[in-house]
C-alpha cells in the first residue's frame, strides 16, 4: 500500500494496537511546511524514566520555534511529563501531543522531516521504506543493534548517546535533531534513506526479491498440503 500501490483495493492500514486520533493528526500536520516536523514515538511497550521524558521535553521545547514536533505518548506515560511542558504545548501550535497515531500515515506525510525513535524494528523499517531519517534512542532487546545498523551500516540516521547517568541529555538530543533536520550529515543521511526507500520499492514490486520470496513461500505451502 505504501510502496507500489499495486493492489487497488488496498486503501487503508488498519493495524493499530490503540485507537489513533487520525483527524487531529492529519489536520495539524496539514498546517505545517514540508520537512518541518520531528516525529517522536517510543512505540507500544517502551517505558521511559521520568527524567528521560523531562530531557526529551526540554530538547523539543528549546527547538520548537525551529522545528515543529509531534510526540506520541501513551496515556499510561503522560503523568511523567513536566506539567509546564504540557501547558506550553497545549497553547503553542508548534507542538502536538497525542496518545496514538497511524504511524505510516504520519511518516509518509510531506511535513515530516525526521523520526526520533526507540528503534523497534517495525518503526525502523517503516521509516526507511517511506524515506524518513532517524534519530535513534534505543531502549532494550534488539533496539541497540537496530540503532547500530541505522547509524553505521545503512547510514539512515544518528544515534543519540546517553551520558554517564544513562540518560540521553537535552543537549545531545537537540544536536542530533538539528543535524538530521538540516545539518551536513543530515543531507548525506537523507540521500541514503532515499536509496534504501528505492531498494524497498524495487524489492516489493512485481518480480522483486520480496515479491518472489512470498510466491515461493506460498508455493511450498501449497505443495506440502497436497
Amino acid at each position: 500500500m505504501y510502496l507500489d500501490r499495486r493492489l487497488e483495493d488496498d486503501r487503508d492500514y488498519t493495524l493499530n494496537l490503540f485507537k489513533p486520533n487520525n483527524d487531529a493528526c492529519a489536520s495539524w500536520l496539514g498546517r505545517k511546511p514540508p520537512r518541518s516536523v520531528i516525529y517522536v514515538s517510543f512505540g507500544s511497550m517502551a517505558e521511559l524514566p521520568a527524567q528521560q521524558m523531562a530531557e526529551l521535553a526540554a530538547a523539543l521545547s528549546h527547538n520548537r520555534h525551529r522545528y515543529n514536533f509531534l510526540w506520541i505518548i501513551r496515556e499510561s506515560e503522560m503523568p511523567k511529563l513536566p506539567l509546564e511542558f504540557i501547558t506550553s504545548t497545549s497553547e503553542d501550535e508548534c507542538g502536538l501531543i497525542l496518545p496514538w497515531c497511524s504511524q505510516l500515515e504520519v511518516l509518509r506525510h510531506d511535513s515530516i522531516g525526521g523520526f526520533l525513535t526507540h528503534c523497534g524494528l517495525n518503526s525502523v523499517l517503516e521509516a526507511i521504506c517511506v524515506g524518513v531519517p532517524l534519530v535513534a534512542v534505543p531502549q532494550w532487546t534488539d533496539q541497540p543493534t537496530n540503532a547500530k545498523y541505522v547509524e553505521d551500516v545503512w547510514g539512515t540516521g544518528l544515534r543519540a548517546r546517553p551520558n554517564k547517568d544513562g540518560l540521553v541529555g537535552r543537549e545531545e538530543l537537540g544536536l542530533c535533531i538539528e543535524e538530521v533536520m538540516e545539518g551536513e550529515k543530515g543531507k548525506v543521511i537523507r540521500e541514503n534513506v532515499k536509496k534504501w526507500k528505492n531498494l524497498a520499492i524495487e524489492a516489493m514490486d512485481e518480480g522483486g526479491s520480496s515479491d518472489r520470496n512470498i510466491d515461493e513461500f506460498v508455493a511450498k505451502l501449497s505443495s506440502s498440503c497436497k
